[in-house]
């Protein structure tokens, strides 16, 4: 089959997947262009300025989801909560479920140097994604397919008592004058567009922990969470 056959799949595939046909195909493929792909097409219309809005939708649809789920909570525990669930790994975590990768349009190049899994790309494809869903048909039908997409990551969240486990190990780590914890990747195994990752952190003067995640940042931080909670730093 063809690369252009494989890639029509796949998106097709995401549409199922999100719940959602676009009636305007256009924005759909504009949120899935590379910027690599204007290096072999003239004039292309690529994912960066839909990035821009997408970020804005996802930040509204995140933050009035946790006013409803935590009505008690004060603002700055619900800004915690936010750049925690709208962070590059979180929305990256988001694509790899879809399993975006294959439905994105790049340069052939950019394909072979694996950049079809890059954080920061699907990162960026998340957010376009959102705003083309958005412009396609509305808010409310955004912030429910945003809520179902989330419904683990916000239920992490809640349940790990911790927000962002690196900082706050770092945070930790400079309080008692030791050295910033060091991550290293100890493994990889399973196919390009489902990694996993083998981390492991190191806090001088104590025993490194390790811990498994679907990207390296991932893997950092339930590491981090691990360390945490065995220090008794958190619950």
């Amino acid at each position: 089959m063809s690369r252009d056959n494989l890639r029509t799949e796949a998106i097709l595939a995401l549409q199922a997947r999100l719940g959602h046909r676009f009636k305007n195909p256009e924005l759909l493929e504009r949120a899935l262009t590379h910027a690599s792909a204007g290096q072999t097409v003239d004039r292309v219309r690529h994912n960066e300025r839909m990035e821009f809005l997408g970020d804005r939708v996802l930040g509204l649809c995140i933050a009035e989801t946790l006013l409803e789920r935590h009505p008690t909570a004060p603002e700055g525990d619900l800004s915690k909560r936010l750049n925690a669930l709208v962070s590059g790994a979180s929305c990256a975590a988001v694509d790899r479920t879809l399993e975006l990768g294959p439905a994105l349009r790049m340069a052939g190049g950019e394909t072979r140097s694996g950049l079809r899994d890059n954080d920061t790309v699907l990162g960026d494809a998340c957010e376009a994604l959102i705003a083309a869903l958005y412009l396609d048909a509305g808010f409310a039908p955004t912030a429910a397919i945003v809520r179902a997409l989330w419904a683990e990551a916000m239920d992490r969240v809640d349940s790990a008592g911790v927000l962002n486990p690196k900082s706050q190990l770092q945070e930790w780590a400079a309080a008692q004058r030791r050295a910033a914890p060091a991550y290293r990747v100890v493994g990889r195994t399973g196919p390009d567009h489902a990694p996993e990752f083998t981390v492991e952190v190191e806090v001088a003067g104590l025993d490194p922990a390790t811990a498994v995640g679907g990207s390296r940042q991932a893997a950092e931080a339930a590491a981090a969470l691990i360390m945490l909670r065995r220090e008794g730093i958190a619950s």
